[in-house]
């Protein structure tokens, strides 16, 4: 540290490394055959928030394609969504699973 005058401030200065975004994640939801449509399109409206509109084409996706991104978000965030599926699901005696996978 450098020796400082009365009267001087001195400044320090931050890594660059120190102030990086966050990762990000995309939640998925997978299909089953026992899940009904009209309850994944629930969970799209409830928990992500979607409007009928885009929850019946997410809906459409995981049911025709296996799979369907339901939204990007940070690891804790995604986590969460993931975990009140999957607690929605189970509490309707569904086996309607999501995963967490890195963008």
């Amino acid at each position: 540290m450098a020796a400082k005058n009365k009267g001087e401030t001195e400044l320090l200065s931050r890594d660059e490394n120190e102030l990086k975004e966050p990762e990000d994640y995309v939640v998925v939801l997978l299909n089953d055959h026992y899940t009904t449509m009209e309850f994944v399109v629930e969970i799209l409206m409830q928990i992500f928030h979607k409007d009928t509109r885009e929850a019946n084409a997410i809906m459409l996706n995981v049911h025709n394609k296996g799979r369907g991104i339901v939204g990007v978000y940070t690891w804790d965030i995604a986590q969460t969504k993931a975990n009140q599926v999957h607690a929605k699901a189970k509490q309707s005696n569904y086996p309607l699973k999501c995963v967490v996978e890195e963008v």
